[in-house]
């Protein structure tokens, strides 16, 4: 919600309700198969294509069986992927986005080196700093990144970042 109100101070229209549902509703799959770790789920295409379908089919059983006839259509609709094209939908992506970046920023500061890792800081740290959100993407960059390169850490985070920061 603090990139949202951050995008809203700077002049952008945020519809609250639907950022607020998006988020509410992003990963309430996990209800059904839990939280699979960004490695796991990211280490081949096939997987997480697999893993969506499973959530897809759990998430329609359930509201199938669990949502009144008179509500399905609707619970289908809130349900659905909230990441989309829509201000809401990137602000949605970027928290998504942020928090796989503090879990690969967490392994790594604590000298967890493994490559998917670094790979995964550094794919989040791109796609952060890739979305069309200026105001929100500048705050990160100028203060979120200064502040995570600016600890102390078993790795050279400065270089993982300086890496990706480079080919911009």
């Amino acid at each position: 919600m603090f990139f949202g109100t951050l995008e809203e101070r700077h002049g952008a229209e945020i519809d609250w309700k639907s950022l607020y549902e998006k988020t509410i509703n992003h990963d309430f799959a996990e209800v059904f198969i839990g939280d699979i770790k960004t490695p796991v789920k990211h280490a081949s295409p096939e997987l997480k294509s697999m893993l969506s379908h499973v959530e897809e089919k759990m998430m329609e059983k359930f509201i199938r069986e669990e949502i009144p006839p008179d509500f399905q259509d609707v619970f289908f609709h809130r349900m659905k992927e909230g990441k989309d094209q829509t201000l809401e939908g990137r602000l949605l992506e970027f928290a998504d986005k942020l928090d796989q970046f503090y879990e690969a920023f967490a392994e790594l500061k604590r000298g967890n080196t493994d490559k998917e890792f670094v790979h995964m800081y550094q794919q989040a740290l791109k796609k952060l700093l890739d979305l069309p959100l200026t105001v929100s993407v500048q705050y990160f960059r100028n203060e979120i990144l200064r502040d995570a390169i600016s600890e102390e850490t078993q790795i050279d985070i400065t270089a993982l970042t300086n890496e990706v920061l480079n080919m911009k």
